[in-house]
């Protein structure tokens, strides 16, 4: 299934193409993540993104619903990756 998933924008950057691009924190995995779509998100806010595309801007407590239910739904599983500072479990 294909699914837009909520993170927060931490960084905004242009690319050399001129498009804007950001990085983006999915609950501590952080990804870079095109912000064309929603030229008007800024640091802080939060942003639905489905295939390294931000598609809307959303207030944090329905980012918060949303990654709720994922986490329901077994759907965050893929973003539950060990990060170099972890110890392994």
């Amino acid at each position: 299934m294909c699914l837009g998933v909520p993170g927060k924008v931490i960084e905004i950057m242009p690319d050399e193409l001129g498009m804007t691009m950001g990085r983006v924190s999915f609950g501590g995995i952080v990804k870079e993540v095109c912000l064309a779509y929603v030229p008007e998100a800024e640091v802080g806010d939060y942003v639905v993104v489905h295939v390294g595309f931000a598609i809307s801007r959303i207030d944090e407590e329905e980012a918060a619903q949303v990654f709720e239910y994922l986490r329901e739904m077994g759907e965050l599983e893929e973003l539950d990756v060990p990060q170099p500072h972890e110890a392994p479990s």
